[in-house]
């Protein structure tokens, strides 16, 4: 397998990862209720993030932000038209295994657990059946976790076997991160809930860091590629390929940023 130490690292850095553990932890105790933190109304939300408390947490306030951008039904329009997006784009694509798995419903389910709604996500993933299939000649085990779901997106047999195995890269998860934005956007999420919208940006840019740490600053850039519609139309002309961004390096990526948000190392938190 292609990067076989860098891959093993990245692995342990996700197994390590505290919002991981806390998903393995809410699996084993799938019955149990949860009680949300109460926050102050208001439209901003810091993101409910600290050390050392067992990752994201939900509150009163990310439910409410859930709650008024539409709920369930809203974020699944939302993760479908993703999906939508990323079939179609040529380098997500070959991340994804099976196009015919519930990946958007699956997605819908853990952000809404996320924001306090249940849990949907650990319910389903109790009882998701695990199959094992073969790729570029090793046999591994379908996903049945968000660690599992991006280790098989890693050996994807769509993916060339000179990459096969790697994990993601800086420009793998900005590629990712402008198609969901701009899907959030067509779905309405901006004008339904803009402190929704503002969350789920910093909540993205935090959940990002696990499988590339560089890529939390391009999370606000990656939300606004999609405000011009310039930018849709070059992509599409490209062949559905972002080569302003594919292979291209940090420090040039860097170039992309405000200037407020280089260098900016606290974002998202305490925001």
């Amino acid at each position: 397998m292609g990067s076989t130490n860098a891959t093993k690292k990245a692995h342990e850095r996700m197994r390590q990862d505290e919002d991981i553990q806390s998903e393995a932890r809410e699996l084993a105790g799938a019955n149990q209720p949860r009680t949300l933190e109460p926050v102050a109304e208001h439209i901003h939300v810091p993101l409910n993030w600290k050390p050392n408390q067992g990752g994201h947490r939900p509150n009163q306030g990310t439910l409410r932000l859930l709650q008024q951008v539409g709920g369930h039904d809203a974020i699944l329009n939302f993760t479908e038209r993703f999906y939508e997006k990323a079939f179609a784009d040529p380098h997500l694509d070959q991340f994804i295994r099976e196009h015919q798995d519930p990946h958007g419903e699956r997605f819908a389910n853990w952000i809404c657990e996320k924001f306090g709604d249940g849990s949907p996500w650990t319910e389903e993933r109790a009882t998701r059946p695990r199959c094992p299939f073969q790729s570029h000649g090793h046999t591994l085990e379908s996903a049945h976790d968000r660690s599992s779901a991006h280790f098989t997106a890693w050996h994807s047999p769509k993916r060339e076997p000179g990459s096969f195995g790697e994990h993601f890269k800086l420009d793998d998860c900005r590629v990712w991160m402008r198609l969901h934005f701009w899907a959030m956007r067509e779905a309405g999420v901006y004008e339904a809930s803009p402190g929704f919208a503002e969350y789920y940006i910093k909540f993205i840019g935090h959940f990002v860091s696990v499988y590339e740490r560089t890529a939390t600053c391009f999370a606000r850039e990656s939300a606004r590629w999609s405000a011009d519609p310039a930018n849709i139309e070059a992509y599409e002309r490209a062949g559905r390929r972002m080569k302003d961004v594919i292979g291209v390096p940090l420090r040039l990526a860097l170039r992309d940023l405000d200037q407020s948000e280089e260098g900016e190392d606290n974002w998202p938190y305490g925001h």
